[in-house]
This record gives C-alpha cells, structure tokens and sequence, in this order.
C-alpha cells in the first residue's frame, strides 16, 4: 500500500493524515492539526509545518512517502511557488516551498505535490465522498470565502468565481459568512458571527435571511454554474451545514425554472481537502 499524507494548509493552520487509499478514507489515528499563523516569518512558518508533517508520517519509511497539499491560491502548483502578495504568506513570497519543504524532511520534490484547495475539496468528494459515482459535478465551499470548483470526469480545477460581478458587487459579498453578518446587523442592529448564530433566532428572522440566501444562491447557479450542465452539485464549507434551512426555498426555485440539478452536502467536510490532496497526488504519481 502507497505512503501517503494528504495536507490541508490555511490561513490559521496546518491539517493533515494518512491515507488509506484502498479504503479511500483518512487513517484517524494519524491526524493532527495545528495552528499555524500566515502572517509569522519564513521561519516559523516552514518548522510549524514541519513538525506537524513529522508528528503526522513519523512511521512512514521516508523513500516511499508521498505527499499532497491543499493550498490556497495564488500558487504556481506545478513548481511549488507561492504567489501570494497580500494578507496571508507573505514572507514566503516566491519562495520555493516544494525545495524547502523536501529539503528539510530529507526527501526528494518529487515526493510533493500541491493543489489548489477548492480543486482538493472536489477531488476528496469524489475519492472517498458524496459524489464518487458522478462524471460531472460542480462544488462550492460557503464559508469565510466562496470556493467553486468543476470536475469533468477526469480533474478537477478551481474556477475561482468569487470575485465575479454578481448583484451590485461580487458573488463572495452574497454567499459568504459576510453576508449574514452584515444582513442580520442590518435588520436587528445586533451581532452574529455567522449562519450558525441564525439556528437559535426567531423562525421568522431566521426564514426571512435563509429565504433571501436561497434566493441569491439559486441566481449565481442560473448566471454561473447552469452552463457547465454538471449532473449534481456538491456543497461544502460552513454554511452547508445550514442548509436544511434554505434547502426547501433553493429546490423549488430550481424545479420553477426546470433545472434538473442534484444536491449533495459534502459527508467529509474538513477531511475532503486531506483526502483530495492525497488522492492528487496519487494521480500525480502513476
């Protein structure tokens, strides 16, 4: 059975574990997370994830480990090279992180391999997640951002949607964490940090905010989504887990406009971009 480690590197920390991969499933007893702080230096940065890479294969034979990683863009992910310019990384600028990171665990490049995140949150559903039986399939991640990605049977690659003209601004400014905030500010005067704050307010608020959300969610699937004719959406991230309460309002707006369009929520949730970037890197490798 291949060596691997799946990773999955945010803004606030390092995740990862072994693969099983005939079982298409994370090996529990191996998972570790830690925190990690985009805005630290070079350093600190490259020994945190070090370590937790370490802790995570400590009992894996070096010469034939494999490695995938889910990192955010931009990101040159063929050669390992961060691109990010502003807000998280940005001592590791251009650094060469795939030469670092083989440098210091003492194996070769060729062992790693990095994807984008949005595109390893697909791949995970699609190894070992809800959707493994579809050819063609468009995500979204609804959370702090919104990630969207497209499988065509074969990759899966990152749209990257977020920034396009959507209403009177983008779609991330609609269907990210933000929105309920900012909504729920406008209608109440008060403060919640997210969806999951929605679940103890009053029904009629909290219907009111859902409704309007289905509503914006169902307009970016006609003006963005509709197009990559997908057989099933699936539907990661935070906000998913709050979709019995804007489900109902989302469907029927689909059967009015006779979209044929199947719904999934992801089963893994966190795991699906560990599990996609071993699964990357397993492609990568034959």
């Amino acid at each position: 059975m291949q060596n691997i480690v799946g990773i999955d590197i945010g803004g606030s920390h390092i995740t990862l574990a072994q693969v099983n991969p005939e079982k298409r499933e994370i090996m529990a007893s191996t998972y570790v997370r830690e925190h990690v702080n985009s805005f630290d230096g070079k350093e600190v940065i490259f020994s945190a994830w070090v370590s937790a890479i370490e802790k995570a294969s400590h009992d894996l034979a070096k010469e034939d480990l494999l490695i995938g990683i889910a990192m955010p863009g931009p990101f040159d992910y063929e050669n390992g090279i961060s691109l990010m310019q502003q807000g998280k990384f940005i001592d590791i600028y251009q650094i060469n992180i795939k030469e670092e990171l083989a440098k210091r665990l003492s194996i070769s490049q060729e062992q790693i391999h990095f994807v984008n995140d949005a595109a390893a949150f697909m791949e995970g559903e699609v190894f070992g997640g809800c959707v493994q039986d579809f050819k063609r399939i468009f995500g979204v991640t609804l959370g702090t951002g919104l990630g969207t990605t497209f499988y065509n049977g074969k990759v899966a690659t990152d749209e990257d949607l977020w920034d396009s003209p959507f209403k009177d601004s983008i779609c991330e400014d609609y269907l990210a964490t933000r929105w309920f905030v900012n909504y729920y500010a406008e209608l109440t005067g008060e403060q919640i940090s997210g969806s999951k704050d929605l679940l103890d307010k009053p029904e009629e608020i909290r219907s009111k905010i859902f409704n309007e959300y289905a509503d914006s969610f169902f307009e970016f699937i006609i003006k963005y989504v509709n197009h990559y004719k997908p057989e099933v959406l699936v539907i990661g991230g935070n906000i998913a887990k709050a979709y019995p309460y804007f489900e109902e309002r989302f469907l029927q707006n689909l059967k009015k406009n006779t979209i044929n369009l199947q719904v999934r929520i992801s089963a893994i949730f966190e795991d699906a971009a560990i599990l996609g970037a071993a699964s990357y890197a397993l492609k990568k490798n034959i």
